[in-house]
């Protein structure tokens, strides 16, 4: 199973001072809106994103149909395609894409120690 992009969602207090402070270890924005409280940062092949109010913790994320520079794939993994296999391999979901649709699309489970991890398809 292809599950796209890595990167860490990470939950902050104030979305100003965790982008500087990840700007001064080498991460430069690649995406985002700072007014919505919300920014995407790399350094070479990694990724975090910074989340003010919007998430309880801090998470896992996937992005099927991205490589690491955030560029769209020519071929990939459907999120529901990847819904339907945890579902079968017998995880539970924290919340569904509607298997009926296409395109963007996300879903959300915990691994055994309640961390989350997020599978969000943009295209």
């Amino acid at each position: 199973m292809k599950l796209g992009a890595f990167s860490v969602s990470l939950t902050v207090k104030n979305i100003g001072v965790s982008k500087q402070f990840y700007e001064k270890l080498g991460f430069s924005q690649i995406g985002g809106e700072l007014e919505q409280n919300w920014c995407i940062l790399q350094n070479g092949e990694h990724i975090i994103g910074l989340f003010q109010g919007m998430f309880e913790k801090n998470m896992l994320t996937f992005n099927p149909g991205w490589d690491q520079k955030a560029s769209n794939l020519d071929e990939f993994q459907d999120v529901r395609d990847i819904q339907a296999h945890c579902q079968q391999q017998g995880l539970t979901l924290l919340n569904e894409v509607a298997a009926d649709t296409s395109g963007p699309g996300s879903f959300m489970l915990e691994d055994p120690d309640g961390n989350p991890i997020l599978i969000d398809q943009h295209r």
